[in-house]
């Protein structure tokens, strides 16, 4: 045997036995029962849902005795608090904003209720393992309505002039809609097919790159195995545009292979091949929406936390985590009026994000760290985005409003049109705005027209440079002036422009429009400069070393981190951010905890013996 046969059997001996250490758990398990029972009817009483979800902080309000504080709302930290609640830690959740939920939230204008950030899921069919472990979380009492067959539609040119590509739900019908659509493409199709499935099958890799011991990972990613062993880590440094640009020279097809990039936020250029087959996968079963709306997954989560003795406090802005003179994390400043509110816990989770937890929220001191250093100099800012929401006098039926979203691009070369936009000054940028996606969460919903009769919604979703709007981050929200108005109007007026050929009924129907620049995500959703998921998923954030590093556990003592930077972007990619989060803090696998449970609840109960 030679001697580089010699070092990889030693290297997979090694990981062999870091992941037997995983599998043999200490920490109490959050999943040692099937927690689900039938869901109950849908709360519609305001007073109700506002004790759950507008809860705001107090220091009188703060658990004794807390086992651990996590920093944000989002579904990194309501899941991560969950697990922790269900292991039998006492847990407070502090957020920045009045309403609870992060990105789940949602928010009610002039009678119009809007989602923040959830448009939709994929992997929610019965029997997936993303729809147990959200079962399990919500007790199941959080219900899930799937969208139509065709969750997705693309246009390519004018609305209304050039024909829609309707995306299927279903591995086979997915495909065969791209085949027939272009018959002499089989070949390319057939090996876009065999690239993103093989690519999925390999991300088992990124859990264990999380979950070895980070010396042990970073040997693995230096040995060169990795991208023998998954086709995930040997496709990631290449982008989604080198590779379908290689499969065929059809610009259409390869506009329609490329279309979801927006739903992660890269450019096709810069985006990874991996990162862009694993969005794919995950809505070949199709796509599904929260039934009651994005709100819910909030409002059945927070009274699970609280059961265990902790709480969930808005308007709780974090201004530091606190260090002890060891320099291990103990607690938060949370600022409270003009008084600062000092909170403390031995174990501090943040869902903040790693440019905020980082760069803001840590000591000068810890900041310095070479280990945060080089986490830092690994990432980047996401892209900045750009939202209008609609109200709308109607129901969806009388509008002609479908609950299938729109992906419209003006052309064909997505890559080019989103490189000219995003290089243009903010003056041009709304002359030439290179992507729209529309959806209608009112048509999802079909509780909707018993809440809100009569009314309906559009949100519409674009990108934009923070640094079009950064002259007024320092202006307070509400109040930055009328040429910051002017230049959120600009850019209403030119999405609404395209958006009436895609709804002609709507154009008269309008009672509230409301543009939401890079700003009011900061704002909102604290986003360092805007970016909807969190630090950029390109090849550099795809590839394994940094894979490897961006984990749960931090170089500072008793801090972790949990959500979509631990993780990828995304309801679902946050979620496994926490489980990751929760797994470390617990010292078990949790992943496997819920394997096991699956298998125990799914499990024949007539094919054993009775005894005598």
């Amino acid at each position: 045997m030679g001697l580089c046969a010699l070092l990889a059997f030693g290297l997979l001996l090694l990981l062999l036995l870091a992941l037997l250490r995983w599998s043999c758990s200490r920490g109490p398990n959050p999943f040692a029962a099937d927690a689900r029972r039938p869901p109950a009817p849908l709360v519609t009483d305001k007073a109700a849902r506002r004790a759950v979800l507008k809860a705001v902080f107090s220091a009188d309000k703060v658990p004794a005795g807390l086992d651990a504080i996590i920093i944000g709302s989002g579904i990194g930290g309501l899941a991560a608090a969950v697990l922790l609640a269900k292991a039998g830690r006492r847990v407070l959740v502090l957020e920045q904003h009045g309403k609870l939920g992060g990105c789940c939230h949602t928010f009610s204008e002039k009678g119009f209720e809007f989602d923040a950030g959830i448009h939709y899921v994929g992997q929610m069919h019965e029997g997936s393992m993303t729809r147990f472990i959200v079962d399990q979380l919500t007790e199941g009492q959080l219900e899930w309505v799937p969208m139509p067959a065709a969750y997705d539609a693309v246009v390519l040119g004018e609305p209304r002039r050039s024909r829609a590509h309707r995306v299927l739900t279903g591995e086979k019908e997915y495909f065969n809609g791209l085949r027939e659509r272009f018959p002499g493409e089989t070949a390319a199709i057939n090996k876009f097919e065999q690239l993103t499935k093989s690519v999925v099958s390999g991300m088992k890799a990124v859990g264990i790159l999380k979950l070895l011991p980070l010396p042990l990972a970073r040997l693995l990613c230096r040995s060169g195995l990795l991208p023998w062993l998954s086709p995930f880590c040997r496709m990631a440094s290449r982008s989604l545009k080198d590779v379908v640009d290689g499969l065929t020279a059809n610009a259409e097809l390869r506009a329609i292979l490329s279309y979801i990039f927006p739903t992660y936020g890269v450019l096709p250029s810069k985006a990874s091949f991996s990162m862009h087959s694993v969005l794919v996968n995950h809505y070949l079963h199709g796509a599904w929406y929260p039934k009651g709306g994005a709100g819910e997954i909030a409002f059945h989560t927070i009274p699970i936390i609280q059961r265990a003795g902790g709480n969930v406090l808005g308007r709780a802005p974090v201004q530091s985590i606190l260090l002890d003179s060891q320099g291990k994390a103990c607690g938060v400043s949370v600022k409270k009026g003009q008084e600062v509110v000092k909170i403390f816990a031995p174990t501090i989770i943040s869902d903040a994000g790693l440019f905020n937890t980082y760069e803001r929220l840590l000591p000068a001191e810890a900041r310095a760290l070479p280990e945060i250093q080089s986490q830092l100099g690994m990432v980047k800012h996401g892209e900045a985005g750009f939202s209008v929401f609609v109200g709308l006098t109607g129901s969806s039926q009388e509008l002609g409003l479908e609950a299938t979203n729109y992906f419209v691009y003006p052309g064909n070369n997505l890559d080019e049109i989103m490189k000219r936009y995003l290089t243009s000054s903010r003056d041009e940028a709304a002359k030439s705005i290179p992507f729209l996606f529309v959806t209608c969460p009112s048509a999802k919903d079909p509780t909707w027209e018993m809440r809100h009769p009569g009314k309906s919604t559009l949100a519409i979703v674009t990108f934009a440079k923070y640094e079009w709007f950064e002259e007024w981050k320092d202006e307070p929200v509400n109040k930055r002036g009328d040429a910051y108005e002017d230049l959120k109007k600009t850019f209403v007026d030119a999405v609404m422009e395209v958006v009436f050929k895609l709804y002609p009924n709507i154009e008269d129907k309008i009672e509230y429009i409301s543009g939401g620049s890079p700003l009011t995500n900061q704002h909102y959703i604290a986003s360092p400069r805007g970016e909807i998921y969190g630090i950029d998923h390109d090849t550099t954030r795809m590839r394994a070393e940094a894979i490897a590093t961006m984990r749960p556990q931090t170089v500072v003592p008793n801090l972790y981190l949990t959500g979509q930077d631990v993780f990828t972007c995304g309801f679902v990619g946050a979620l496994h951010g926490a489980l990751f989060c929760a797994s470390a803090v617990l010292n078990r696998n949790l992943h496997l905890d819920v394997l096991r449970l699956r298998k125990r609840t799914q499990a024949p109960t007539n094919n054993y013996k009775k005894r005598d």
